[in-house]
């Protein structure tokens, strides 16, 4: 396959996540229970797509030459990433309770805060590499 995979399948945990954490926000002012049971509905896909993000990311990054400059960038952004999995899937353990979803607590919506804060950061790490190194980027012959 000529175009990498990450770069199409990466929006899906950035856009989950995202209004996850906007949806518990909300929440703080309005708590409908729909509300916080469609934020751990899309934590949960964002965990599921975040795991395909990741293995596609992680191709990816095996196809970096290990002498590229864009090495130390590539390597920060995979950890920010599997650190934005990690305190996602922690607000998504806190939200359970016997395996039922249950409104979250203070931990899990702080776990979400962070995990948003790691995730624009993990987000600006991948732009560093497709627009500053042109990494993933095909250059036109013609």
């Amino acid at each position: 396959m000529s175009h990498p995979v990450h770069p199409a399948v990466v929006h899906f945990p950035v856009a989950c996540w995202s209004l996850a954490t906007a949806a518990d926000g909300i929440g703080l002012l309005w708590s409908p229970p729909w509300l916080w049971q469609l934020a751990f509905a899309l934590t949960v896909l964002g965990c599921v797509f975040g795991l395909v993000a990741a293995a596609a990311g992680f191709l990816e990054l095996l196809k970096l030459p290990a002498e590229h400059p864009a090495g130390s960038t590539a390597n920060a952004h995979m950890g920010l990433a599997l650190t934005t999995w990690c305190l996602y899937a922690g607000s998504l353990f806190l939200r359970l309770h016997d395996r039922q979803p249950v409104p979250p607590d203070t931990w899990a919506l702080a776990l979400g805060g962070v995990g948003l804060l790691a995730l624009l950061a993990t987000g600006w790490l991948g732009g560093k590499l497709v627009y500053g190194y042109g990494v993933g980027v095909s250059v036109r012959k013609g």
